[in-house]
């Protein structure tokens, strides 16, 4: 289970959301949605450890946990299976022939990376994640650049694969998914003004 007691985080030292509470079970989802600007990206990047909150905790297995943001973290000089193969060799994890079939990739196998269409090179590095392993996923607009084939591929995969298997997934879309998951509106935990926080933290 993921549990998140009281969070309250920052954006370059400013508190932007104060008293986050939320519990996802195993083989669940929550989708995040609000305003751009509101704050979903930093409560992402706080619940992965990628920066520290300025109150409250986020408690799951932390050698568990992945996140994936807007860029498709791909290298462009090699080739679509030499980045999958450098991920599943990074985690340990065996690299499966399904991934290239659950993604499209098929054809793009031996394809380099930098040649590939802006949706081609999303689904490339959303592909990562069923190569990493992690059961725990915060994924920010992990549908940027796809039609709408492909958000389908990549939503049943994550239903039928990732949320089938145990896994949690909070996500952050402005798009319907077509999954059977709770919605949370981060605008009712807004920080106010008079939140404290520090000021020596670095622009993440």
């Amino acid at each position: 289970m993921l549990r998140v007691q009281n969070l309250t985080c920052a954006r370059g030292g400013v508190p932007v959301l104060s008293g986050v509470s939320f519990d996802v079970a195993a083989g669940q989802a929550l989708i995040l949605r609000g305003p751009n600007g509101v704050g979903k990206t930093t409560l992402l990047r706080t619940l992965a450890g990628l920066q520290p909150a300025l109150a409250g905790a986020a408690d799951y297995p932390q050698d568990q946990g992945a996140y994936a943001s807007h860029a498709d973290g791909i290298k462009t000089a090699l080739t679509v299976t030499e980045n999958l193969a450098f991920w599943a060799d990074v985690h340990g994890t065996i690299l499966s022939d399904g991934i290239f079939a659950t993604f499209d990739l098929v054809d793009l196998r031996d394809r380099m990376a930098g040649t590939l269409s802006a949706g081609q090179k999303r689904r490339l590095g959303l592909a990562r994640l069923g190569v990493i392993g992690r059961k725990v996923l915060f994924l920010d607009e992990p549908t940027v650049s796809l039609d709408g084939f492909s958000v389908r591929l990549f939503a049943d995969w994550l239903q039928n694969t990732h949320l089938a298997g145990g896994g949690i997934s909070v996500i952050a879309t402005h798009i319907d998914l077509g999954l059977a998951a709770p919605e949370l509106d981060l605008t009712p935990f807004k920080a106010a003004p008079d939140v404290g926080g520090g000021s020596d933290e670095a622009f993440l």
